[in-house]
């Protein structure tokens, strides 16, 4: 995995957090100083806890199984789903929707809702039904879309969550903690890190900065994706292999 500088973490701004007055005692074994009322992250342990977390991911994406990303705050909406759609991973950038986890039955109904409405478009209902029920169902279905459209190929539970701002994202990490999906984080000084099973002490708002660590992450992804296939190749072409050695031998036997 590609190795990020504390240099290239200072260009991006990731090392500025938030004012002292709204810190959290609990980052304090990440924060190096405080300057002008404002705390300063230990970009050493930033770079530390991000190549843990980039390890961890790695080895899920490698094991075949998805990474939910959530990010809703403005700054990071586009920046996340992005870098996300270059990995095929599953993202939420509109609103959480309260159970997306707990209640995930309810949500795969939503999600086959529109693969029905869909079904409909290219069956030939729509053509047997009226102006204004077509116009309902089609607005019906954008509404979907933008609610669900980036987890319609989420079949069942997320192996992980990665998350942007576990303040503003706190539903989300509280379901993830209660059936127990590992969770990682970007986690800026006024939040507790403790939350998360992975935080990834940084700033949580400049666009710069969380661009950055998405590279670092969604780059993590890729590698495993890449080892997946690679191992998958490789075993079908021996499974060939040994399949074309089995059909020598027994034309061998034959002709003896």
């Amino acid at each position: 995995m590609s190795r990020i500088s504390t240099d290239q973490l200072l260009d991006a701004g990731v090392h500025f957090g938030h004012l002292k007055s709204k810190w959290n005692p609990n980052m304090a074994p990440y924060i190096f100083m405080e300057r002008n009322g404002i705390h300063v992250i230990d970009l050493n342990k930033t770079v530390a806890k991000l190549e843990e977390a980039s390890a961890a991911l790695k080895q899920i994406a490698k094991s075949g199984k998805k990474i939910l990303f959530v990010a809703t705050k403005k700054q990071a909406k586009e920046i996340v789903a992005e870098a996300v759609r270059k990995v095929n991973m599953p993202f939420v950038t509109e609103r959480w929707p309260g159970g997306m986890l707990t209640n995930f039955a309810t949500i795969r109904k939503a999600v086959k809702k529109m693969a029905t409405i869909d079904k409909m478009n290219t069956d030939g209902t729509f053509s047997t039904i009226s102006k204004k029920e077509k116009l309902t169902i089609s607005r019906e279905r954008e509404k979907l879309e933008i609610q669900f459209g980036s987890i319609a190929d989420m079949s069942r539970l997320p192996a992980a969550l990665f998350i942007v701002d576990i303040s503003k994202e706190h539903i989300a990490v509280a379901e993830a903690r209660r059936l127990n999906i590992p969770t990682f984080a970007i986690v800026d000084t006024n939040s507790n890190p403790n939350l998360v099973d992975y935080p990834i002490p940084a700033n949580d708002d400049a666009a710069k900065s969380i661009a950055l660590i998405m590279e670092v992450v969604v780059g993590a992804i890729q590698e495993g994706l890449s080892e997946r296939k690679h191992e998958k190749d490789k075993g079908e072409e021996e499974a060939r292999r040994e399949k074309g050695d089995e059909v020598a031998a027994t034309e061998e036997t034959g002709n003896e």
